[in-house]
Parts: structure tokens; sequence; C-alpha cells
């Protein structure tokens, strides 16, 4: 009965291990995740008994100070530094690193890699950002809210590519591919718009400091160093130099991102060569080893020079978005979500997105309105300009209908309009206000997006 009991403990837990793989290697656990981190940080900051510690955990300060009795050195870095502002201005900073990544790897080889494949997407993202920034202007402005036009125009690669991994087959594979590489120029477009338009004071010195240190990572990535290393310790200075310039911190992760280098280390001739040369020490070494220790000290310095030349003959970029992408999806955007999705609801007033006054107009009209109709139109719009006047060609195996309702879940725009909104404002009030916005808007056009493709599908069997 014991053994009976061992085995069943031993069998639910390779399930348990099973299914946890299969969970965080789906497309959709990412975003699953994140809903699941914004209804906790709603909670936290809504139920009385945690409200007030939820507030004052995100303002807890984090900065270093030292000080002498005499009052000669009085040192503190970083300045300002609180719980939220680590959030947004460190942690993010990886997670854009790795949008960085992501949007070299595409201009490189990928979707937006020649001007036939990145027409189509890139005026799509360009309409889609275009048409919800107009939106938001028609009712706000003029007033206090009319700074926050950029928070409507990002799409959440997450959620969308989420929702279109949950629909399987009903949606065809070269939408999927153009709804990837629109959020990806997207991200680009969304990175000027906060480069150009949200950053603070320019501090002239510390941005030339910067300047010149990935100058000198430029230099060194061609004469070809590829050790993680001597980027890493230039990254910290960079964010450093970039947190105190008045540019948002979070740019010098994409501008960082554009040095790592993508040529691996060693190629493939080369590679070929050494791996031929390893497989036959091992087949020697273990023609001659005794069989009862296997695999023994020579066997395992053929395997670690082996796999240290699998390393190499991998680029530094490819690399570090493998590594860091789950660390992003699974623990950045949550704590992000937990940080900033957090807004508390005084009253049911808070929840009228129709709210408009002629001072400080309707930052809930504007996001929503912009978001689950500006996204899509400008998007189709965009595209069907595109191809109609032959710049591009329609995605294999699309149709409009289907390209339309593809468009609504580009209105899905969680993390990078958060991200916006926060910067956007200095008010508290205009600030939880596009939050909520935010949060409804997305969920209304993830809903609408959902409920066109399951309904084109239906309709349009020979088009999936």
């Amino acid at each position: 009965m014991r053994l009976f009991s061992m085995y069943g403990w031993v069998r639910w837990r390779h399930r348990l291990e099973v299914s946890g793989r299969g969970f965080f290697h789906a497309p959709w656990a990412g975003g699953a995740v994140l809903l699941a981190c914004v209804a906790i940080a709603m909670l936290l900051a809504n139920i009385p008994a945690t409200s007030v510690y939820y507030k004052h955990l995100l303002e807890t300060d984090l900065a270093l100070k030292v000080s002498s009795p005499d009052g000669v050195i009085d040192w503190l870095f970083p300045r300002g530094m609180t719980v939220e502002k680590f959030v947004n201005d460190g942690l993010m900073v990886v997670f854009f690193f790795v949008v960085g990544l992501e949007i070299k790897r595409e201009i490189v080889c990928g979707q937006l890699s020649s001007v036939r494949k990145a027409i189509l997407p890139v005026l799509a993202a360009a309409g889609g950002m275009l048409a919800p920034a107009a939106i938001f202007l028609a009712f706000n402005a003029g007033t206090a809210a009319a700074n926050g036009w950029g928070i409507p125009t990002a799409t959440d690669i997450a959620f969308a590519i989420g929702i279109l991994s949950m629909l399987g087959d009903r949606v065809p594979v070269s939408l999927k591919v153009f709804l990837t590489a629109l959020a990806i120029a997207d991200d680009l477009g969304a990175i000027l718009v906060i480069a150009l338009f949200y950053g603070g004071e320019v501090q002239l010195g510390c941005l030339l400091i910067a300047v010149m240190i990935m100058i000198g990572v430029y230099i060194m990535k061609r004469l070809g160093e590829t050790r993680l290393f001597w980027y890493l310790v230039p990254a910290v200075a960079v964010w450093a130099l970039f947190y105190y310039s008045g540019v948002h911190s979070a740019i010098s992760g994409v501008a960082m991102a554009m040095l790592i280098p993508m040529k691996p280390r060693y190629s493939r001739e080369y590679f070929a060569h050494k791996l031929r040369y390893y497989r036959k020490a091992i087949g020697e070494v273990a023609c001659s080893g005794d069989d009862d220790e296997f695999p023994n000290e020579e066997h395992r310095y053929y395997l670690r020079r082996m796999a240290s030349l699998s390393l190499n003959s991998v680029g530094l970029s490819y690399r570090l978005e493998h590594r860091l992408s789950p660390y992003v999806t699974f623990l950045v955007m949550p704590v992000f979500a937990l940080a900033n999705a957090g807004v508390p609801i005084a009253s049911a007033e808070y929840l009228n997105i129709f709210h408009h006054t002629s001072a400080t107009g309707s930052v809930g009209m504007g996001v929503f309105f912009g978001l689950v109709a500006g996204k899509p139109l400008g998007i189709f719009l965009a595209s069907w300009a595109a191809v109609r006047t032959k710049l591009a060609v329609m995605p294999e195996g699309a149709s409009w209908r289907m390209l339309l309702a593809v468009a609504c879940l580009g209105g899905i725009g969680f993390t990078m309009s958060i991200f916006v909104d926060s910067l956007a404002y200095s008010d508290a009030d205009l600030i939880d206000r596009g939050k909520i916005a935010i949060l409804m808007g997305s969920a209304s056009a993830a809903l609408l997006g959902t409920l066109l493709i399951l309904i084109f599908s239906k309709k349009n069997p020979d088009k999936r």
C-alpha cells in the first residue's frame, strides 16, 4: 500500500511537471499570467485591508544614501528610485531590451528584412498609430488630457498573439505572421514616440557620455567581441546615464539591443570541422575506455568543448533573446502589471469612460475609442490602401473580413499603453482614468476581435 501511494505521488508529480512545461511553452500562457496579475493588482488596490499597504509598497524609497557625519559626503543613487519607479525605469528596460532584439532580428532576417515583406505591416502599423491618436485628440484637443494622445497607439503582442494561438487554424498562418510583424513595427513606433515626445528636460552631458559609451561598444562589436560581459557592463552604465539624462531609461534598452552582435563567433565551416573532430575523439575514447566509467573525465571534457562550440556558433543576440524572453514574459511583465494595473476605484463614476469636462477633456473616451475603433480602422484602411495601390500584396489565404477581425486584436494595448499613460500625465486622477480606459478598451478589442474571427471563419471555412 505504501509503495502504491509512493508510485501515485511520483506519477502525479510527473504529470504536474509535464503540464507545467506545456503551459510555459504555450503562446497564450504569457497573456493568461498577465491577465491574472491585472486582476490581483485591482483587488490589492481596492480591498480596504490591502489598499494602504499596496500604495505604501509602491512608494517605498529604494535609493542608496551615503553621507558622512561632517556632511562632506552626501551621495544618493539612484535619485528618486521608488519600487514603482524601479519597475517602470529598471525592470522594464529588460522588456525594451528584448523588444529591441526582436525588432533587430525582424529587420535583419525576418518579416521586416525587405521592402516587399515589410511594406504592408509597416504601413498598417503607421495607420494603426495615426488613427487612434487622431480620435484621442478629437475628444481632448486643447484640454489637460491632450498630452495622452500616444496612449492608444500601441499593440500588446503578448495578448494579441495569445488570442490568435487559442483560436487555432481559424486564422490563416499568413495573418498570424502579419499581426506579429505589425506588432513589432508598432513597438518600434511606440519607442520613437516615447523617445521624442515623452522625455523630460534633457541633460546633454549625461546623454553625450552615454552616446560615447555606445560608440565604444559599436567599435568593440566591429572588432569581433562576442562575450556577454563586455556588453553587460556598458549597458548598466548607459542605463544609469539615461536615467539622469531626461530621456526615458527604457530607450537605453532598445539602443543597447541594436549593438548586440548577431554574427556568431564561429563560422559554419569551422563549426562543422570542430564538430567532426570532437565526435571522432569521443568515439576513440569510448572504444578504449572502461565501460564501468561512462562518462569519464575525457568524455566530459569533449562534451564541454562541444557545448561551448554550439553556444558560440549562435549569435549573442539570438542567445540573449531566447534566454531572456521567458523571464520577460513570466516575471517582468507580470510584475509591471502588479505595480501599474492596480487602480483604486473610489466610486462608480471612475468607471464612466464618457466623463468629460471642458478643462480636463475625456481620457476615457479618447483611449477607449482610440483602441476599439481607431486601431482596427487605421490598420484596415492603411492595409486596404496599400493593396489597392499595389504597394503591397494581400497575405496569402486571407480575406478582407478576416483581416479586419485580426486588426481588432491590434486594439489590445495593455502593456505599452499603460507605460505611456504613466509618462504622459503627472496628475494621478488622469493616470488612473487612463488605466481604467486601457483595461476596458483592451478587453473590448479582444472580445470584438475574437467574436469576428469566430463569425467569419464559420462563413469562410475555405479561407482557413
